[in-house]
């Protein structure tokens, strides 16, 4: 998406403001609750691999050029391509990762086909996202409304939608956390560090493992 190289830099920058640097520590957190650590795993939608080099995760794969090069610098093998349509064989991976993604590609059925295609029997795929139920929903909506240039390109699932596209595409939700559990806002650090098992949706952000089912 040609919008992530434009602001790339910006991009990157904001997991260093106050509030960017908190949210992004205890995002980090709940993730680490469910992610299997694996020497072949992948992010899809890797960004800058803020997330990938936190986790230990080796590829990573992204449509922005001046993002992969933020990740590929922070040790990440990154690979220009599309999550609809990825670059590897089948049942080449242990886990995928979408973090903070699903919600710009383009065709997130294909997505997580293609997510599925690429994992091994018995993977995993953790997303990491923002969902429709969530009032921080709503607060990046009203951001996009008012044409901030990257969530005017987002679109949110509700947990029930996400569940559906889930099962459709060969996965089954297998754990989920929540947390996030503030009035949203974009300034300050956060002052709540809670994370509680279970999709809770006055939180704002959730972690969800789903597992590859057999066929």
């Amino acid at each position: 998406m040609w919008v992530f190289d434009e602001y790339a830099q910006a991009y990157d920058l904001w997991y260093e403001k106050p509030f960017g640097m908190s949210a992004y520590k205890l995002e980090l957190e709940c993730l680490k609750k469910l992610y299997q650590q694996s020497e072949i795993s992948l992010e899809i939608g890797v960004g800058s691999g803020r997330f990938a080099f936190a986790l230990g995760v080796r590829y990573g794969i992204d449509t922005s050029k001046e993002l992969l090069k933020m990740a590929v610098r922070r040790g990440i093998h990154g690979v220009l391509g599309k999550a609809e349509a990825l670059p590897f064989k089948e049942k080449a991976f242990d886990e995928a990762l979408m973090v903070v993604s699903l919600c710009f590609f383009e065709d997130p059925i294909a997505s997580l086909k293609e997510a599925n295609r690429v994992l091994k029997a018995k993977g995993s795929l953790l997303l990491g996202l923002v969902l429709s139920d969530s009032p921080w929903a709503e607060f990046y909506k009203d951001k996009a409304k008012k044409g901030h240039p990257i969530y005017k390109n987002a679109k949110f699932y509700s947990y029930r939608q996400l569940a559906s596209m889930l099962k459709e595409t060969g996965f089954s939700i297998d754990d989920v956390y929540t947390t996030l559990f503030e009035a949203p806002q974009d300034k300050q650090p956060l002052r709540t560090k809670e994370i509680r098992k279970g999709f809770w949706q006055e939180g704002g952000f959730f972690c969800i493992r789903a597992m590859k089912l057999p066929f």
